[in-house]
């Protein structure tokens, strides 16, 4: 039997759920922080918002990608610069059209 141990502390992984919880219902209410862009600047705030909630929600349930690279982009600390990233963006987007 073999156990896995986790680099990063319980708390971080579960703020980082709740937070991307947080993001994909603020979206739900407000999809015209990404509606409303071009399509020039829509596919690269979707890409990235994929990558950003994706990764937060695969971790806490398991769920690891087998090649290298992939695992890399979806564990912090990229997965959490991603997460970061997208919610600065869609927090200087709601500014922008408040």
């Amino acid at each position: 039997m073999m156990s896995e141990l986790r680099s990063e502390p319980m708390w971080l992984t579960l703020a980082a759920m709740l937070l991307a919880a947080a993001l994909a219902l603020w979206l739900l209410a407000r999809p015209e922080l990404i509606s409303g862009l071009s399509l020039p600047l829509r596919l690269p705030a979707i890409a990235l918002g994929v990558w950003a909630l994706g990764a937060a929600f695969m971790r806490p349930l398991g769920l690891e990608l087998r090649r290298r690279w992939q695992r890399r982009l979806t564990t912090p600390p990229l997965s959490l610069a991603a997460l970061g990233m997208f919610t600065l963006w869609l927090l200087g987007r709601a500014l922008w059209l408040a």
